[in-house]
């Protein structure tokens, strides 16, 4: 069983509430937010308040550019506003952006983010349970909580919080700590099988937890459409977003594993002189066979689960639902997906 999920497509926050019903009327199980032009948290207020059933997260907000507290007392607003349906997402990003767009600091990110999920933890329990505030590590330290900035236990305390990544370390920091883990949306079954589910088991394992505990969750390239002048608007559309996240270095594994790795740098070069058509250009079809599934809306369903059933358990297209989207088509491709 696969759960679909979308992302929230709204350009400004007076659109949320209706974005939000109509999410919960098509019939998927949950609704995300992502850091990119907007903030990731503020919509899921607006969220929470119009919607009784969908699940809520962050697909990420960006962890470093607030303090491990700032997270856990939005969440904790959040999760007790929405009745306890929010999944708390965190992603570093990369060292550019970390650096040159929020303009803070770029120091070892993933112990960074581990101690932030501590610190997370640790804030919470100090809500919920009155529990001395001790945590001190290298990055964080929380040793200081007073009754008049203590928000007080909620109904539903146990907040997931899901994280992603590519590396190795970040894989492993899901299987030890993390409820969840997003994996990017430029991936392969081959990568996600081989570079990903080993390393999240070996955290696992090593917090001896059992890794079924952990959700995969990931974002689906998909060319849909039921004509061919459709699909190839799709197609060139996807594209692009491939050429666009394979010229990060970060994302260069990806491309490496299926022997595209002169690409990937040939793509790097390009984007830092602003040639996005060339980028698009160099993704050939047989790219678009692994980073991508064409089909028509009918066939949709079932090529989903030919590729992700026993891989994900929650999944979303990249393309969001809109409120304009036909409602019925979204409703059946997660039933058939649920069933």
């Amino acid at each position: 069983m696969i759960e679909l999920d979308t992302g929230l497509a709204a350009a400004r926050l007076s659109d949320v509430p209706a974005a939000a019903r109509a999410v919960e009327a098509a019939g998927f199980k949950g609704l995300w937010t992502a850091e990119t032009s907007h903030d990731p948290y503020l919509p899921l207020a607006l969220a929470a308040e119009h919607s009784s059933r969908v699940d809520l997260g962050t697909s990420i907000a960006v962890a470093f550019p607030r303090s491990p507290l700032v997270h856990a007392m939005l969440a904790w607003d959040l999760q007790s506003l929405s009745g306890g349906r929010v999944i708390l997402g965190l992603g570093t990003q990369v060292k550019g952006h970390n650096e040159k767009r929020f303009g803070i600091p770029w120091e070892s990110p993933g112990p960074r983010l581990r101690e932030m999920i501590q610190m997370i933890r640790a804030a919470w329990d100090c809500f919920q349970n009155g529990t001395p505030p001790t945590f001190a590590g290298k990055f964080y330290r929380f040793q200081l909580m007073t009754p008049f900035f203590n928000p007080g236990p909620i109904e539903h305390p146990a907040i997931p919080i899901y994280i992603a990544g590519v590396n190795p370390y970040m894989c492993r920091l899901a299987g030890e700590l993390c409820d969840g883990f997003h994996v990017h949306p430029l991936h392969s079954v081959r990568y996600v099988r081989e570079a990903v589910l080993p390393q999240i088991a070996a955290g696992a394992a090593a917090a001896g937890r059992d890794v079924a505990q952990i959700t995969l969750t990931s974002s689906c390239f998909t060319i849909a459409g039921d004509t061919p002048r459709e699909q190839e608007g799709m197609r060139q559309l996807v594209r692009s977003q491939i050429s666009f996240y394979a010229s990060t270095p970060a994302y260069r594994p990806v491309f490496e594993l299926h022997g595209w790795g002169e690409v990937a740098t040939r793509l790097t070069a390009l984007s830092r002189t602003g040639d996005w058509a060339g980028m698009a250009a160099l993704v050939t079809d047989e790219m678009l066979d692994v980073f991508a599934i064409t089909s028509s809306w009918d066939e949709l369903p079932g090529r989903l689960r030919e590729r992700y059933d026993g891989l994900f358990q929650r999944l979303n297209l990249y393309i969001p639902y809109r409120p304009q989207d036909p409602p019925e088509r979204w409703r059946r491709l997660a039933e058939s997906l649920r069933a």
